[in-house]
Parts: structure tokens; C-alpha cells; sequence
């Protein structure tokens, strides 16, 4: 067997392998005497067909599978030895001769290669992180929507702003007509029209006016599509039907119980000590995972390297075969370039830090993510070994592809945990309302 890469420029190569009849005659010969005994065929007994026989029925596609399983194990072995950087995988040439699998003794294959640079991070670049001020304005807020999300429903007769009104919404010069519910506090223009309504009470309004020419909110209210209401104008009547108002919880220990669990709070002043903690915690997760992604996007957008541009398409749809187009590659190309310097970057961190991630912490983060999922702290002892199987058998579905999906991610957090310590990051307070702002 003989195996030659030939660098045809900076970023593409040719692979070349050839075979020999006695690279590949023994492993043939081995397979064909195992089809020998497990060979149904009229006429033998189980485990006595002649050799020659399965060979003449079977000796071709048996021939084909042991040079697959030849050349896929020789190329993994040579790119591993000599520590060849590729993109993906090489890829057989389209403009090799046709094999004559009846008669050729000695094969030859050829495979386009892309290969991958050396980089240098451009740690030097300094990036924007955030420190969440969390306010008064950002306190209150919290308690509203903490009243209002577990307060009592009620049926006023009269609307006030804030409610929510049923009724049947009619287009008046058109075929459109729905029974609908509006939320008073999604209309934009004209909010008086709709306080002080009951039972039976007609309004006339502009819809694209009242709803500020939002088609998301126009799509709520009417139930139609966002590209069916893009379309949607002119004046309607909306009947009302029934009123309905979400009263404000009280603050009491049903209200803290609900919240945090049986007597943890017991007090309105350790609950309002507890609403800061958890709305600071909140903040400083986004502010983090914020920080990370200016991260990706400064050393992608910085990273110089030379990338097989063409072989990376041809790879692209080789591998997605049927589920991408050449258009839908071009179109997204810039999207999959990026997320391929990312890829090299993660691991020009990786082997240069030597991070790795055992599979204790790929199991324990699993455990910890289930506890999430039910609500809890930690594991009752009862419980250990059940969540230890759960764990287990979640992580082996789909081929183990759950273990490999979450040992990514760790192996992710511990490279942006290594680039947060080694980049420059300049810290800017800002107030949560500013933060809400900001473009993600």
C-alpha cells in the first residue's frame, strides 16, 4: 500500500492510495470463509458451503466492503500519524477512471483535500462587557408581572386598561370576521375607545392605526398569519363579548411558598431581598452569555487565515446531500464560514490549553440539568440511583449522539471560560433598561 499527499496550493491537496492485491486478498479471503459458515444456500448444509462457491456469489460486494473499510481505516491512520490538518473529510474525485472490480488486482483512489492553517488568536483584541445596575423601576416592574402572573381572573363589567375584552371583530368593508380577544395593552392609538366598554358595546377603529402597524400584533388578534395581515387595513368593529382582568396577587406566604418553595420566605422583606437576588442573577447569566458571544464574533471577525473556499462548498453539499443546495450554500456561506473559524478556534484553544472534559463532569452536568427540569436542588438519597440511570440511558440515545452534544458544550464553556481570562474585557455599567435595548 502506498499513501501520498501532494499540496497542489496554500489550502488543497491530493490524496492518493494505492492498493495491492496483498493489502487487501487476506482480509477478503478471512470474510468470504465467514460467509462460508453462516451461508444459507439450497442444497449445503449450514456451515459446509464450498468457499469457492460464496465467492462466486458473493465475492464482489465483499471485495468493495473490505477496500472501504481498508482505505477509510489506512487514510484515518495516515492523516492521524502525520498530523494533517483537514476541513471535514477528504472526498473521492469526481474524474476517476470506472473500476473493473471483476478483474483489477491493484486499485488506485485519488481525494481532493482542504486543509486547514495554523492560526494565531488575536487574543490581543480587547472586548465589551456588561455590569447589570438593577433599579427600582426594574424592582417594580418584577413585582407587577409577579402580581399579575399569579392573580386571581376576574369578569369586570366594565373595561379598564390592562384588561383583556372577547367579542367578534368584523372587517367593515371586506369578508373578514373572527371572534377574537384583545389585549388593551397591545393598542397603540385610540386607547380610550376601549376603557369603560360592556356587554354588547360597538367600537369602530382603523386596525393598522389602533395596533401601531405591528403585523405580529395585528397576527394575535386577528389569528391570521404575518404575511396574510401584512396585507390587512381599514376600518373594523369590534362587538364586545366578556371582559376578563387578571386582580393582583397579594403578598402573603401563599405568594412566597408558590415562588420559592414551602417557608423559604417568610417575610415581605426577605421576599423583596430575594426578587433582587434572582433578577440580579438573571442579569449577570445574560450579561455573561452576552460577553461570550462578543467574544466569538471579535476573534472571528480578527482571525486571518485562508480557507479551501471551494473545497469547504463542495464538502458542504457532498455531506448535506439532498437537505442543501448549491444556491442555499452560497446564500448561507458567510454564516458557514464563521461558524468554521469558530470551530478552529475552539480547538487552537483547546490543544494549546490541553482542556479536556471527563466523562464524570458530561454525567454530572446531565444530573444537574434533570434536577432543573423537575424543580429541584439536589437529589433525595431514594433517588440517586434512578437519576443515575435516567442519566445514563439519556446520554446513550441516539448513538451516543446526546453524550457527544453535551460534552461539546462543556468543552465550549471551558474554552470561553480560558479566552474571558486571557482577553482584555472592558466593563461598562449599564442599567437594565439600556440592556433590554440592546441588540442580540
Amino acid at each position: 500500500m502506498n499513501i501520498t499527499l501532494n499540496q497542489t496550493d496554500s489550502t488543497n491537496a491530493q490524496l492518493k492510495v494505492v492498493l495491492e492485491e496483498a493489502d487487501y486478498a487476506p482480509k477478503v479471503d478471512q470474510q468470504v470463509k465467514e460467509y462460508s459458515k453462516k451461508a444459507q444456500i439450497k442444497g449445503f448444509r449450514p456451515g459446509k458451503v464450498p468457499a469457492g462457491l460464496v465467492k462466486k456469489m458473493y465475492g464482489k460486494s465483499i471485495l468493495v466492503e473490505e477496500i472501504n473499510k481498508l482505505l477509510q481505516q489506512e487514510i484515518s491512520g495516515y492523516i492521524r500519524e502525520n498530523n494533517v490538518k483537514l476541513l471535514g473529510e477528504p472526498l473521492p474525485e469526481p474524474t476517476q477512471d470506472a473500476i473493473d472490480w471483476d478483474n483489477q488486482k491493484q486499485f488506485e483512489f485519488t481525494y481532493a483535500v482542504g486543509l486547514l492553517p495554523e492560526i494565531n488568536l488575536p487574543l490581543d483584541k480587547s472586548v465589551e462587557g456588561y455590569t447589570v445596575e438593577v433599579d427600582q423601576a426594574t424592582i417594580d416592574e418584577a413585582y407587577e408581572n409577579i402580581k399579575r402572573q399569579f392573580g386571581e381572573t376576574i369578569k369586570p363589567e366594565t373595561s379598564e386598561q390592562g384588561d383583556f375584552i372577547n367579542g367578534e371583530l368584523k372587517q367593515v368593508e371586506g369578508d373578514f370576521v373572527s371572534k377574537t380577544l384583545i389585549p388593551t395593552n397591545r393598542v397603540v392609538e385610540g386607547q380610550e375607545q376601549f376603557i369603560g366598554l360592556k356587554e354588547g358595546d360597538v367600537i369602530r377603529f382603523d386596525i393598522r392605526k389602533t395596533f401601531g402597524d405591528d403585523n405580529s400584533a395585528l397576527a394575535h388578534v386577528t389569528g391570521l398569519s404575518k404575511e396574510v395581515v401584512a396585507d390587512l387595513n381599514g376600518e373594523f368593529e369590534f362587538t364586545v363579548d366578556k371582559i376578563s382582568r387578571t386582580a393582583s396577587a397579594e403578598l402573603n406566604q401563599e405568594l412566597f411558598d408558590k415562588l420559592f418553595g414551602k417557608d423559604e420566605v417568610t417575610t415581605e422583606e426577605d421576599f423583596d431581598a430575594k426578587i433582587r437576588e434572582t433578577i440580579k442573577e438573571n442579569y449577570d447569566r445574560e450579561a455573561d452569555n452576552l460577553l461570550s458571544r462578543n467574544i466569538i464574533d471579535t476573534l472571528v471577525d480578527n482571525l486571518e487565515v485562508e480557507l479551501p473556499t471551494e473545497f469547504f462548498k463542495r464538502w458542504l453539499q457532498v455531506t448535506n446531500e439532498g437537505r442543501l443546495t448549491a444556491e442555499q450554500i452560497e446564500e448561507n456561506f458567510d454564516k458557514y464560514t464563521r461558524e468554521l473559524k469558530w470551530s478552529m478556534i475552539k480547538n487552537k484553544v483547546v490543544e494549546e490549553n490541553e482542556l479536556k472534559v471527563s466523562n464524570e463532569e458530561v454525567v454530572e452536568s446531565t444530573k444537574q440539568k434533570m434536577l432543573a427540569q423537575f424543580n429541584m436542588l439536589e437529589i433525595p438519597e431514594e433517588l440517586v440511583e434512578s437519576m443515575n440511570n435516567y442519566a445514563n440511558q439519556y446520554l446513550s440515545q441516539d448513538n451516543g449522539r446526546n453524550y457527544i452534544n453535551e460534552y461539546e458544550q462543556l468543552l465550549a464553556e471551558k474554552v470561553l471560560a480560558k479566552l474571558k481570562e486571557q482577553m482584555t474585557v472592558v466593563e461598562k455599567t449599564i442599567t437594565a433598561e439600556d440592556f433590554k435595548n440592546l441588540s442580540f
